[in-house]
């Protein structure tokens, strides 16, 4: 592909150089992806208001999210198996963020580790935790994000248990690869993969491997893994967390207005509004349609962020103007890395942006923090 023009560019691109369990993994929902779907479709049903004669020569799309000045309303989502859409996938697009200018989440389950991704960049970024059952070594994991100047915790609240994803049980996801035939002759056909792998030794979970004990073999991973996540999740962990972590804190998953309130109540400082990307509930409203309502009851309290099917700037700019002080990207990034390394995840950010300015420019704005409902039509 001679130009990539936009995201769905790098998607296709995407699929074309990542194996297919990876691919599959970022490009996916759970049961019938009717969330996941509707996460994109509900902002194209928000109409722009299309202002003319109006002097839009100098535009800003500089802002803060999180305490943390950004080049525009938008931060890296934290993605787990970041690192096997391209070798030392987190690196790559924490450097990327970085020059770009808005933060980088780093996910416990990623491939490279805090201390990789502190070592690789200059600025501070953001670690997301899950809630996981043993609590020493969630401590542990918020003490080295703390060493590593992470400047926010990001608490994730919906994964207490993990939702059905069929692309995933088909394909047999596992980190690394299982060696079946049927993936051998897959990866084969990815030889740009297969060289990065070859030449990285981050291939597994970098947050966890050596820093638990009795984890010395992939069997013992999994099997830890998959009874760590804890269903007894409570807004007493959140209060333990809030204590022991002295930064800023923002709890991901929220999609009920009596949740935020009570995320206010528990001394964060920002919510993101999310459905884990429709990877957890199937049947959830998209991100987009319940933002409006959580904006409304707590977003004069604390900072309102959202997640899901933001593709373009004009998602941003969509979501801005319903409340949102700014926006995450997840498939976006992983698409660009999927595609062209950190170059790519540089691309997407370039698109994004481009989008959003020419958006903003054609309803008449020059300043997002000026952005309000009013640059949407009213709803039929």
């Amino acid at each position: 592909m001679s130009v990539v023009a936009c995201i769905e560019d790098l998607r296709v691109l995407a699929k074309k150089r990542v194996p297919r369990m990876f691919y599959d993994y970022a490009d996916s929902g759970s049961w019938s992806e009717g969330t996941y779907r509707a996460n994109e479709r509900d902002f194209q049903k928000l109409l722009l208001r299309q202002r003319v004669a109006v002097d839009i020569e100098r535009r800003s799309t500089r802002t803060t999210m999180a305490g943390t000045d950004v080049a525009m309303p938008v931060a890296i989502a934290p993605t787990g198996l970041t690192g096997m859409q391209h070798a030392d996938g987190e690196i790559l697009a924490a450097k990327a963020a970085e020059k770009f200018g808005i933060p980088f989440t780093l996910s416990t389950m990623s491939i490279c580790s805090i201390e990789d991704i502190a070592a690789a960049t200059t600025r501070p970024f953001w670690f997301q935790l899950y809630v996981m059952r043993d609590r020493g070594f969630m401590a542990r994991l918020i003490d080295r994000a703390e060493a590593a100047r992470c400047s926010a915790l990001m608490l994730t609240l919906d994964l207490q248990i993990v939702g059905q994803r069929h692309k995933d049980l088909r394909n047999g996801l596992s980190v690394p690869p299982k060696l079946s035939l049927r993936n051998l002759a897959n990866m084969a056909s990815k030889p740009r993969w297969c060289l990065g792998m070859l030449g990285t030794k981050r291939r597994n979970f970098g947050n966890v491997f050596g820093h638990v004990e009795g984890i010395d073999t992939m069997r013992s991973m999994s099997e830890w893994t998959n009874r760590q996540f804890d269903p007894t999740l409570s807004w007493e962990d959140v209060a333990w967390i809030r204590k022991r972590w002295g930064g800023r804190l923002i709890l991901k998953g929220i999609q009920d207005v009596e949740d935020a309130r009570l995320a206010v109540n528990s001394g964060a400082d920002a919510v993101i509004v999310s459905n884990h990307g429709g990877r957890q509930l199937d049947g959830a409203p998209s991100s987009i349609s319940a933002l409006p309502a959580i904006a409304e009851a707590v977003g004069h309290r604390i900072e309102v962020h959202m997640d899901g099917g933001v593709r373009s700037g004009q998602d941003v700019l969509k979501a801005r103007a319903l409340g949102a002080r700014g926006v995450y990207i997840g498939r976006p990034m992983l698409y660009g890395l999927g595609a062209m390394g950190e170059a790519g995840v540089t691309r997407a950010l370039q698109i994004i942006h481009r989008e959003l300015d020419l958006t903003m420019a054609f309803c008449g704005h020059t300043d997002i923090e000026k952005v309000d409902a009013r640059v949407l039509l009213p709803s039929s």
